[in-house]
């Protein structure tokens, strides 16, 4: 698979394409690996790592499913891909559940849960116990299995190499939020803020909020995986990638996420990045202003109708999500949004809403 020549040929250019082979092949993939864990995580020994490990693919499978969507490529390709993208998704969800839920509220003993997830991204790193920092220790090997299958996945791709310092600069920031956002609540946007400020060059087009929300999605990472599958995939390749995907793409994907839930985290304490803005006339001109350098960003790497087509399909699932409707102030800022949208966004829009009466009620 050449990313920089013929995966123009072998990546879908258009939304018929695209969700023809997610019908086909990547909900099916995607469910089967998940139904494996979904096993495996019913024998974890301990009752609390299994109650989450369980309830995280239960409640969050469509993550798996969207992260899917770049492995829409032809075989072999595809299957390694699916395979690596549902397991290291599936940490990300079960750690986000532990650490939501967690009975520690101790940055370290996040950081070293996190710290799987940065082993998973390097074939030579050697899983140690994730759990050394907090009571529950016994998932009867679950997250080392996680782990190991991403390195074996990780093995198969011929341009890893390139992919993988910007795979762990990304990974890196993704777990420093995770840390910083799970701490005792009072610590938390001090935590958060002195952390933007050690990196706020990278981003000065992005308040601390944004940034932080671009930190925390897995979709750079996934495109990454995608490009490696490229044996010719070069430094300079993935350094466009990397910065075509981060901060702007990443960043909607996590606002977006943020924006439906607002009502729920209000209710439940928790935070949410688009609590922070002086009004929601005030959310939906930064939001609106992510959405258009995303769309910037990613016409100067290869196939653009692809990545365009990602982030089209981002506004649509989560603006046509019912918890839009039962929010007012989400709600006109999602008409706003979906204003003048184009044919591709639409289409996305009524498929997602069709695949949610049909495959999830």
């Amino acid at each position: 698979m050449n990313v920089n020549g013929q995966t123009r040929y072998q990546v879908p250019r258009n939304p018929v394409s695209l969700m023809s082979r997610v019908y086909k092949h990547i909900l099916p993939e995607v469910r089967k690996e998940l139904d494996g864990w979904r096993r495996k995580a019913g024998n974890i020994p301990d009752p609390e790592l299994r109650k989450q490990a369980l309830a995280s693919i239960e409640t969050k499978q469509f993550h798996c499913e969207g992260g899917g969507i770049y492995a829409a490529v032809p075989l072999p390709a595809r299957l390694i891909l699916t395979k690596l993208i549902v397991a290291y998704q599936t940490i990300s969800d079960y750690l986000d559940n532990l650490c939501d839920r967690s009975t520690s509220m101790d940055a370290e003993d996040f950081r070293l849960l996190h710290q799987s997830m940065l082993d998973a991204i390097d074939p030579a790193a050697e899983p140690v116990n994730y759990y050394a920092l907090r009571q529950e220790q016994n998932d009867g090997g679950y997250l080392h299995g996680l782990v190991t299958t991403c390195q074996s996945c990780i093995r198969q791709l011929p341009g890893y190499a390139a992919a993988m310092p910007f795979i762990r600069d990304l990974a890196g920031l993704y777990t420093d939020l995770q840390v910083y956002k799970h701490i005792k609540p009072e610590l938390r946007e001090p935590a958060l803020l002195a952390w933007w400020e050690l990196h706020r060059e990278r981003t000065p087009q992005l308040q601390w909020n944004e940034f932080a929300a671009a930190t925390g999605s897995t979709l750079g990472v996934f495109m990454l995986f995608l490009a490696a599958s490229d044996r010719n995939l070069s430094s300079t390749a993935a350094a466009s990638i990397h910065a075509s995907y981060f901060p702007h793409v990443c960043c909607l994907h996590i606002m977006l996420d943020y924006l439906i839930d607002q009502e729920e985290d209000r209710l439940g304490g928790d935070l949410n990045f688009c609590n922070y803005y002086e009004s929601p006339e005030v959310m939906l001109d930064r939001i609106a202003f992510i959405v258009e350098s995303a769309r910037k960003d990613v016409a100067a790497i290869p196939v653009p109708p692809f990545h365009r087509m990602i982030i089209e399909g981002l506004l649509a699932i989560y603006l046509s999500d019912p918890k839009v409707s039962e929010q007012q102030e989400v709600r006109s800022v999602s008409k706003r949004l979906m204003k003048g949208s184009p044919l591709t966004r639409l289409f996305f829009f009524f498929n997602s809403r069709w695949i949610r009466k049909h495959l999830y009620e």
